[in-house]
């Protein structure tokens, strides 16, 4: 039985393929269209899939869509009626998709597929539940799921059972953890829908000032975790905008005009937000906990990107063990709708031992073999030196060690947002000035914004106060006190970005100016070949700590073909790359000819 989960639409559409109820594969659209967060039907997504699975369209069982198309209309329509007059230009621009194709999802899944089988239509929070629970390790667990919004629901919890997950209780849009701090992802600058991690990696530049006034004016709080919001602050309800003029008085000024200087209070209230949405995240955490009485949790949905209120639930609540999907936002809805079919709609049995999960590293995309690559580089002339798979590893932590910044594109591609050892660019976590290289020549991006690390996972709690594995990035812990360097008071005294200029610890290029890690383990199983590179470094140089960012620039994808590995590779200033047995360096390399058709300039948000 063939099961093919989609996500489309909203952001980040995706598309994922069941065999019995094994995942065989997932991947965002974005990766092949290079449109970061493309929202569009998943045509090249489920190309993908469907090869993956060896099949055609007429061998699938079923096909399930991530939310129902019909109540979210509704939502949509109630809350303009409410609204109106005001938001009529909101409204003329939403509707019109909504008529011609949004709503008749069905037809335009049976169109798109060319395929006349039955479709399931989960929603949307239940699509986010069981992409929690059924890859999970866990025969039954709490279950937390937190975004912007669904149909109507924006938060739930309830509890997951062998092959059943029960939502007990909701929250209700317009009042929405995930639209509140997009709200203030807005006011700050960033993009809604991609810069809350931005938010969240400002955060610890500033001071929580602004924490009361937010508790205060904008958002209702009880010991539960359950809250409204005062809506007089906001405009997403029927504007174009997050937030509205009487917000702006509150806070004192416009919003920050993109890409202009970040200022202090910019600091100060991603600050505030970042302590208000970890004190909600807790609450609910540990209400989940009291009604369910279970020591397990597993936590899906956008907000449970929020790697520091994830840590901070690990560290604060009475849960023994917590497993985050690693696609929480809505790429992981076309998972989590094809899971449902198979376990609840089914029925179908469900064997758990509480130690492994299904998720299988979440190593989900397209793989590449040698042969693919060296054709790539050899059609375009494009130098480069095979190496054997054992010599891999120290070759590698040999350029580590020398300072240089390296391309990694090795086997399946990842699923989700971030790079966990397939699509990564990987660097020195000893060096002080990696993290300042690595974001302004690499990366292009904002110099404050953290670099994760890689640690061997037999190793991570020499390193890092952490009491659990890591092996998606989900967890933000503190480096160990023993690694950190003792610094002067007036360093310490520091505001803002002149943060950024003092070495914190052993590890400086992956310690946040608050001491904090974003932390992947990584474990010999599930990926052995970035397992014995960092491995090898660390009997060579005694480090089992190495950067991983996601290989990408600002603004764009991470890469997904040779083709996107070469052309990232060639317009940054990496080293090296290695690619399959295939290393190329940088100065063996001619220069990009911009007039041939396979090349395409980055767009930069």
């Amino acid at each position: 039985m063939y099961i093919l989960g989609i996500s489309a639409y909203y952001h980040d559409a995706a598309s994922a393929i069941l065999k019995d109820g094994d995942i065989l594969a997932a991947a965002q659209e974005e990766r092949f269209t290079r449109k970061k967060h493309d929202s569009n039907f998943p045509k090249n997504a489920i190309r993908y899939c469907l090869k993956e699975a060896g099949i055609s369209v007429r061998d699938l069982g079923y096909v399930a869509f991530y939310d129902k198309p019909f109540i979210k209309f509704e939502r949509i329509l109630e809350t303009y009626l409410a609204y109106a007059p005001v938001g009529i230009h909101s409204f003329i621009k939403a509707i019109p998709l909504w008529i011609k194709k949004k709503v008749w999802m069905k037809e335009l899944i049976k169109k798109e597929l060319g395929y006349e089988g039955k479709i399931i239509f989960p929603e949307h929070h239940e699509s986010h539940a069981a992409s929690a629970f059924f890859p999970s390790p866990f025969k039954e667990a709490a279950i937390l799921t937190m975004d912007g919004v669904g149909e109507w629901t924006t938060a739930s919890l309830g509890e997951g059972k062998d092959n059943l997950v029960t939502l007990r209780k909701e929250i209700k849009f317009p009042h929405s953890l995930g639209l509140l701090y997009s709200a203030f992802t807005y006011y700050t600058g960033f993009k809604v829908n991609s810069g809350e991690y931005k938010l969240m990696g400002l955060a610890p530049y500033g001071e929580p000032r602004y924490k009361d006034l937010i508790l205060d004016k904008l958002i209702d709080l009880k010991s539960d975790g359950s809250f409204k919001l005062n809506m007089e602050y906001f405009n997403y309800c029927a504007g174009l905008t997050m937030t509205n003029k009487k917000f702006e008085k509150l806070f004192g000024g416009p919003p920050r005009e993109p890409e202009s200087k970040l200022t202090q209070k910019d600091m100060d209230i991603a600050h505030s937000i970042q302590m208000v949405t970890e004190e909600v995240m807790l609450r609910m955490a540990k209400h989940v906990h009291e009604i369910t009485g279970n020591e397990n949790l597993v936590l899906a949905g956008g907000v449970a990107l929020n790697c520091v209120g994830n840590g901070k639930i690990l560290k604060e609540s009475s849960f023994k063990n917590i497993w985050i999907q690693p696609a929480a936002g809505d790429a992981g809805g076309a998972l989590g709708s094809s899971l449902f079919t198979w376990y609840q709609y089914l029925g179908n049995d469900r064997v758990a031992n509480n130690r492994t999960d299904f998720q299988k590293g979440s190593y989900l995309g397209p793989e590449y073999k040698n042969n693919e690559i060296t054709y790539f580089l050899k059609s375009r002339n494009v130098p480069y030196t095979e190496i054997k798979n054992e010599e891999i590893p120290e070759r590698i932590a040999d350029l580590i060690a020398k300072g240089k910044i390296i391309g990694w594109f090795q086997n399946r591609m990842e699923f989700g947002p971030r790079a966990l050892g397939s699509r990564s660019i990987i660097g020195d976590a000893r060096s002080p000035k990696m993290q300042e290289i690595m974001n302004l020549k690499i990366k292009f991006r904002e110099s404050f914004r953290p670099f994760a690390p890689s640690v061997l996972e037999e190793k991570a709690r020499d390193y890092f106060e952490l009491k659990t594995e890591s092996p998606y990035m989900l967890f933000v812990a503190p480096v160990k006190g023993k690694k950190r360097r003792k610094n002067r008071k007036e360093d310490e005294d520091l505001f803002g970005f002149a943060k950024l200029n003092v070495v914190r610890s052993e590890i400086p290029a992956v310690t946040h100016v608050d001491y904090s890690a974003r932390i992947q383990t990584v474990d010999p199983k599930t990926n052995p070949l970035y397992y014995n590179m960092i491995k090898k470094f660390d009997e060579k140089y005694h480090c089992p700590v190495i950067i991983n960012t996601s290989f990408n620039v600002r603004g764009e994808p991470i890469v997904a073909s040779p083709e996107d590995a070469y052309r990232c590779f060639m317009r940054t200033n990496m080293d090296y790359l290695i690619m399959g047995n295939t290393l190329l360096e940088k100065k063996s390399q001619k220069p990009l000819d911009k007039d041939i058709d396979w090349l395409r300039e980055y767009e930069l948000d």
